[in-house]
């Protein structure tokens, strides 16, 4: 745990550093990208890891991701193979518009330490546009006294790729009367005009069509046709004049639907219906037509959608006056939007650290930017946390902040943080947006448990039964988790003369204290001890409380244990073969009580067991036996512990301790458990000692038995061939102690010996089924 801590606190350090030189970082030289638009999803752009000069496993390690401006993202990163990827197909045309140049910036935001580093990628048009007109059929009255060279201007294509594949090029269908010519406006749109090349004649030809064609740059070109209507009038001398060629107007974005915008006006020296002027929009994209209206007799511009200053800031709108006689004027509206605060700022959380430790210092919690679609002051963006947290805000680079915390932090007194980012525009009025975040304080081990008193006085009676909960003692830790977990523990006595160990017990889970055996008020009035308790943090804390157990006196007489004997130098082992039925008797517990009539009747049950269940203890004669069939996971030794309770009030009780050992078979030597486990030391001693006996007195009696049958082999040599197994034909007798109802079962085993003739070794040695069997009792 401290190597962790220690590990934290550096990996701490490294990116407070690369936050601060962030600036240097940041400089770092970007590089160009470009990929043609509708590429698929998944489309490779470039290696950005090789050009970053990382590897993959830095990037992983970095944490590096893709941020652009907004939540809207069009890269993504590949963290297997350092790719720059396409996130979903592009159309340039809805990015950038009629803008030729369409340029998209992003960010590699790398972690660990924190560096940003700014990329921009240009999006390629392609030739996926035809010219369309937005009429496919135009009407043009055109008197007959025009002159050779008037020029008409007609309805224009348009096409939405850009560059090359934009419209290049008018063509007319071959006639003797016209040809078109091409002309580029400011806001580089390109437009027909017809060009008059010789004079008409109504009576000769009053009216004929012509096909408009218009083509673009690309390879292979597209192209798009109209058709025109021309109608040849009588002479109309005068065409409708503006009162002026161009009007400017700035609207505020959120003006109200149906606002007049501006009024266009303009007169027409002719009379009757020569002089009559209507107006309507000339050359009006489908978006001018949703967004505006104009009324035809007025001249009033009004509005009927919305606008958008950060979809749309200008409008340019041509309008046009004709007058009963077909003849026509043009004029401009240029419409200047002007920007209202109506956007909120935007919060992108690029990541967040949580939980942090209670004793980090200037951890970093939180990194995130800020952006906001307003331009100016409206587009200006300020962020703020609530008062009174140790937590600080610390700008970055290109909008970006990292939220710091700020002095030491105490889990016990808060353990959560909500903090509530708020981002704030500069415009009138200004517009906010609120993020919270949740940071968990994660625990430390900081806090020394605490006992409930500092000393504890227990009452018990003499006499009482072994294992005899007398009290308990409790502690508790402000800590959490493992910090929080509190172990019991006895401390080591002061008196030399005091058997602490075997007089009291204490559970170290939950402090309960027991009697491990009957006190005797006449030998002991009164101990004391102390109880430490420890909590599991990394370091353990501790603390000690002090325990006076006073004996009470209690005149009675105790069950007396007859067998088995508990002061026997070698404990009794009991052995139970693994095959052994549910029921199987593994001895009984034979007690007298000096009390007689009830309070010399006597119950048994188990008080401790190696292994809960596998033994169960008869109430009323004692007999132990198996609860349960055995398996091979039971553990091969088992300690028992039986207590003996008469019927007296109040009743007392003896115990007595049990050693189980499970063997496969009655021939599996075993050795009997002592009833109080040696230092480990002595015990490895003594089974080094008892194998080696063992394993000696195993190869005495085997070199014996292939003594022997090598002896009647060699009499029978020439009547048995070589190589065949013979059989003794006596037993080789074995006796094992094995548990019966008694105590004592005798069996024999015979063992089947293979020898190759002639050689007077032995192949094998195996044993033959017993010839007696165990009888349960």
């Amino acid at each position: 745990m401290e190597a962790r801590g220690e590990s934290f606190l550096r990996q701490r350090q490294v990116l407070l550093f690369f936050v601060y030189v962030g600036g240097f970082l940041a400089g770092f030289e970007s590089r160009p990208y470009s990929v043609a638009e509708e590429k698929e999803r998944g489309f490779l752009i470039a290696n950005l890891a090789k050009d970053l000069g990382l590897t993959v496993e830095e990037l992983v390690a970095r944490g590096a991701q893709i941020v652009s401006k907004g939540n809207k993202q069009h890269f993504q990163l590949s963290h297997h193979t350092g790719d720059l990827l396409l996130k979903e197909k592009m159309d340039r045309e809805e990015l950038c518009g009629p803008t030729e140049s369409c340029i998209l910036h992003f960010q590699v935001l790398l972690q660990n330490p924190f560096q940003l580093i700014t990329q921009e990628i240009q999006i390629i048009d392609v030739n996926d546009h035809a010219p369309v007109f937005f009429e496919n059929e135009m009407e043009l009255k055109i008197p007959e006294n025009s002159p050779p060279g008037t020029v008409i201007p007609l309805e224009y294509a348009e096409d939405l790729d850009v560059g090359k594949n934009s419209l290049r090029n008018y063509t007319i269908a071959p006639n003797s009367y016209f040809h078109v010519l091409m002309r580029s406006r400011k806001d580089g749109r390109k437009y027909p005009e017809l060009v008059l090349d010789r004079a008409l004649d109504r009576e000769e030809l009053p009216e004929f069509s012509l096909t408009l064609m218009a083509l673009d740059g690309g390879s292979p070109p597209r192209s798009g046709t109209a058709q025109i209507h021309i109608l040849v009038l009588d002479i109309n001398d005068n065409a409708p004049e503006f009162a002026q060629s161009l009007y400017e107007v700035q609207i505020l974005e959120n003006i109200p639907i149906n606002s007049v915008i501006v009024t266009v006006s303009a007169s027409d020296l002719d009379t009757g219906s020569f002089g009559a002027i209507s107006y309507s929009f000339f050359h009006a994209s489908e978006e001018i037509l949703k967004t505006f209206q104009l009324n035809p007799i007025t001249g009033d511009m009004q509005l009927v959608k919305y606008l958008n200053f950060e979809a749309i800031n200008n409008y340019e709108v041509d309008i046009e006056a004709k007058d009963g006689g077909g003849l026509s004027g043009k004029s401009t509206v240029i419409i200047q939007v002007v920007d209202v605060n109506d956007n909120p700022p935007e919060l992108t959380l690029s990541s967040v650290n949580s939980p942090i430790p209670e004793n980090s210092v200037e951890t970093v919690v939180a990194i995130f930017s800020v952006s906001d679609l307003d331009s100016g002051d409206n587009g200006r963006v300020m962020c703020s946390i609530q008062n009174n947290l140790p937590f600080v805000l610390k700008p970055s680079l290109e909008n970006f902040y990292t939220l710091v915390s700020e002095g030491t932090l105490d889990r016990e007194s808060r353990a959560e943080y909500n903090i509530t980012i708020t981002v704030t525009d500069m415009g009138t009025p200004r517009l906010k947006t609120e993020h919270s975040i949740i940071i968990l304080i994660s625990d430390v081990n900081d806090n020394t448990p605490a006992f409930s008193q500092t000393s504890y006085t227990l009452l018990v009676h003499e006499n009482n039964q072994p294992a005899l909960h007398i009290g308990s003692v409790s502690a508790t830790d402000r800590d959490s988790g493992t910090n929080a977990q509190i172990t019991y523990s006895l401390l080591p006595t002061q008196d030399p003369h005091l058997p602490l160990a075997s007089l009291v017990s204490i559970n170290a889970d939950n402090g309960q204290l027991f009697a491990l055996r009957a006190l005797d008020f006449e030998a002991l009035q009164a101990f004391e001890f102390h109880v430490g308790a420890t909590d599991q943090g990394s370091p353990a804390l501790s603390s000690q409380a002090l325990v006076r157990v006073v004996v009470l006196d209690d005149n009675d007489n105790s069950p007396f244990v007859l067998y088995p004997l508990q002061n026997a130098s070698a404990p009794c082992t009991e052995l139970v073969p693994r095959a052994a039925e549910q029921g199987y008797l593994v001895t009984k517990v034979v007690a007298v009580d000096g009390d007689s009539g009830q309070n010399a009747w006597l119950s048994y049950q188990l008080l401790k067991a190696t292994e809960p269940g596998l033994f169960g203890v008869w109430a009323h004669n004692g007999e132990v036996r198996t609860a349960r069939l055995l398996s091979e996971r039971d553990a091969a030794r088992h300690r028992l512990v039986v207590l003996v309770k008469d019927n007296g009030e109040p009743p007392l009780s003896a115990s007595v301790t049990l050693h189980v050992l499970l063997v496969d078979g009655f021939s599996q030597p075993y050795l009997p458990l002592p009833e109080v486990a040696p230092e480990r030391a002595q015990e490895d001693l003594l089974t080094v000692y008892l194998v080696i006996a063992l394993a000696s007195v195993s190869s005495l009696f085997l070199f014996s038995v292939l003594v022997f049958v090598a002896v009647r082999l060699c009499r029978r040599r020439r009547a048995v061939p070589l190589g065949v197994c013979s059989m003794p034909e006596g037993h080789f007798p074995g006796h094992l102690v094995d548990v019966s109802g008694t105590g004592t079962l005798s069996q024999s085993y015979q063992y089947e010996v293979c020898l190759m003739g002639g050689s007077g070794t032995s192949d094998f040695l195996s044993p033959i089924i017993p010839t007696s069997v165990i009888q349960d009792p």
